[in-house]
């Protein structure tokens, strides 16, 4: 079935102000893009429910890697939501991890959509890559 080309675009536009409010760490109009604020992160496992739990989610990010960002690759559109390709580029603090390198991964992420506001953002990314990134081959932990 097609998506309607008016609903898409709409999409298309909280995605963009999604990912620009995150990267401007303008979390309340991150927030305002969600229908119900969730995320799944597939690599650990963890599932963020909830407007609080999401907001923590946020904090605690940027805490350890305050200059998160994410560039928009391509944008992939189906009847129930958008996936996206992007790179996720920062540097852990280094009071938190010694040692650490800045990461730059690319990833992708589906959003599932009510309307044209999201109810889940699900991301996917290789956790070794940013681990042998941000320590190093050889330090990486197992």
């Amino acid at each position: 079935m097609a998506v309607d080309p008016e609903l898409q675009q709409r999409r298309e536009q909280v995605i963009l102000e999604h990912m620009r409010s995150e990267n401007e760490q303008r979390f309340d109009d991150t927030i305002a893009t969600f229908a119900h604020p969730r995320y799944e992160l597939m690599a650990s496992g963890e599932v963020y429910d909830g407007e609080d739990a999401v907001r923590e989610y946020y904090r605690a990010g940027r805490e350890l890697v305050p200059d998160q960002s994410n560039e928009l690759i391509a944008m992939y559109h189906s009847e129930d939501g958008v996936g996206i390709e992007m790179w996720l580029r920062g540097t852990p603090r280094q009071d938190d991890v010694e040692g650490a390198r800045g990461f730059e991964i690319r990833m992708a992420a589906f959003f599932d959509f009510d309307g044209d506001r999201i109810v889940c953002e699900r991301a996917y990314w290789d956790r070794q890559t940013v681990l042998e990134q941000v320590f190093g081959e050889a330090e990486a932990p197992a």
